[in-house]
């Protein structure tokens, strides 16, 4: 017993922590098989582990006959001195990155790319695709970021599956397997239109490949009390969405809007002993049982968590049920600061649905009403801040209020594509404007408008931004690195251009167009 005291005693705070996590794990895989794919995430433990796409490729590595997956994480520690902080071994065995022959990496977000390139360097592994060979690791890279736009990855890999990976990445795993070279994979892979091969580079962001609904519903396999999402099971209740919203990569046009798992379906995957469940999607209120499998796993004695909650469905049996389920703070999206703002980006949501959940919130007894505003929206002034502002006193009257501010950035494949930023100073003032409006009757959180900025130009940007990106996190990483490496390409913070531009109008529905007319005889 002193022997071990004395071992323990003497580990670097990363292996204690690893031996944590690792002992309390539940549902992990252990499996041996000739091919070991590493499988990287570009962000820490607790972020990764809470990603039900980075679970479901786990699970599917897992059950081809020849692979198995060892993971890896960007450390903790990563900022502090690379002789002491945890190095880049997997999660699963303790090799070293660079020892296997395929890195499959999931990329959520644009400013995961520092993370990436972080990883891959730790692990003395070149960043830059053009200074591997043969010899390194061949780089793999899915994930959410690649249904906008996945060009700035280009730099730093050798393929990328666009868009949903169930099918196609057992493709991939296959033939680099049998592969007598390089080449000859990218050759054999040229035909497939959601793979990127660099290498071989064709014009266009490739084709956002589809999943079988065979494959749906995704769900975790690995549980953890050492997550964002503390020892919860995650199911995927539907994959896409039916509406429109403008700003929305997952929007009712791609892979043909919303696909439901029926309930019995859902139910039938939630593991005996799992007292969380997370349902996932992008629309999870709009399921048409939505209200029956909340009751139904509350009744089990389970707490549910919802990853999205559209104003428009908080109604009374929704929101008992879910108040039954154990939330206490009832969360949904207010999306633009006024009334104009959302008709722009085609939300449904109106002021009384608002109203209803802060009332429902008092009723039900739960903690508070918390709301996401994006600002910076094309054509917003500061009277529709006033707006919000407004608003969000009133509902402070009913309920107690939080707010999440995040600055809208544009993406691709959305009707806001190209849509400038608003400029990180008119931002802030906006914010400020917020804050003091709403002084002692909310609490007010916002996102940074300097890396929303750097958000914005990635998301928009293409092969040159992102060896840019390479140049800024060599340079320390810093927004003034960023800056500085992003204005040699000529972006700027400042929001030129945005006060002139005009937003498009949304396309109305017919049941829209009919009341617009009707309204205008």
């Amino acid at each position: 017993m002193c022997h071990l005291l004395r071992q323990l005693a003497g580990q670097p705070p990363w292996q204690k922590r690893r031996q944590d996590r690792r002992n309390s794990e539940v549902g992990r895989i252990e499996k041996d098989a000739p091919i070991r794919v590493a499988l990287a995430y570009p962000s820490p433990y607790h972020v990764a582990m809470s990603s039900l796409g980075f679970q479901t490729i786990y699970r599917l590595i897992q059950a081809l006959p020849d692979f198995c997956a060892e993971r890896f994480f960007l450390p903790d520690d990563i900022d502090e001195d690379v002789s002491t902080s945890e190095p880049i071994i997997s999660f699963d065995s303790e090799r070293r990155l660079s020892e296997y022959p395929i890195v499959a990496l999931s990329v959520a977000y644009e400013l995961e790319l520092a993370g990436l390139i972080r990883l891959l360097e730790r692990a003395k592994i070149p960043a830059l695709r053009t200074d591997r060979n043969d010899h390194h690791p061949l780089i793999v890279a899915g994930g959410p970021l690649t249904f906008s736009n996945p060009i700035p990855l280009l730099p730093f890999v050798d393929l990328v599956v666009v868009g949903e990976a169930e099918e196609l990445l057992p493709l991939v795993l296959e033939r680099a397997a049998t592969a007598p070279s390089r080449r000859a994979l990218f050759e054999t892979l040229a035909e497939q239109e959601s793979l990127l091969i660099p290498a071989l580079m064709r014009p266009g962001n490739g084709t956002v490949a589809k999943a079988c609904d065979s494959t749906l519903p995704a769900y975790s396999v690995i549980r953890t009390p050492h997550t964002e999402l503390s020892d919860m099971f995650l199911i995927e209740a539907e994959r896409g969405c039916s509406r429109g919203c403008q700003y929305c990569v997952m929007r009712r046009s791609t892979n043909g809007g919303m696909r439901i798992i029926d309930k019995q379906r859902i139910l039938s995957f939630v593991p005996e002993d799992a007292k969380k469940v997370g349902l996932v999607g992008a629309a999870v209120s709009d399921h048409p049982e939505i209200v029956d499998i909340v009751s139904t796993l509350a009744e089990q004695g389970r707490r549910v968590g919802l990853s999205s909650l559209r104003p428009d469905k908080l109604k009374e049996p929704f929101v008992k049920a879910l108040a039954m389920a154990g939330y206490k703070t009832l969360t949904t999206a207010l999306d633009g600061p006024s009334s104009r703002m959302r008709a722009l980006i085609e939300r449904r949501s109106q002021e009384h649905h608002y109203v209803q959940a802060a009332e429902l919130v008092r009723q039900t007894g739960m903690d508070r009403l918390k709301l996401y505003l994006m600002i910076g929206l094309p054509g917003e002034t500061d009277e529709d801040i006033d707006e919000c502002v407004h608003f969000v006193r009133e509902l402070s009257e009913i309920a107690p209020v939080a707010l999440g501010i995040s600055p809208f950035c544009s993406k691709r494949n959305t009707p806001l594509d190209g849509m400038p930023y608003a400029g990180i100073a008119r931002v802030q003032a906006r914010l400020e404007r917020l804050k003091r409006g709403l002084s002692g009757r909310a609490d007010v959180r916002a996102t940074s408008a300097k890396w929303a900025w750097v958000e914005q130009v990635l998301a928009q940007g293409g092969e040159a931004e992102g060896i840019a990106l390479h140049q800024a996190v060599s340079n320390g990483g810093t927004f003034s690195a960023y800056k500085r490496a992003f204005k040699l390409l000529g972006h700027s913070p400042d929001g030129k251009g945005y006060e002139s531009v005009r937003a498009p109008e949304p396309v109305l529905r017919f049941s829209q167009r009919l009341t617009t007319l009707r309204g205008s005889s």
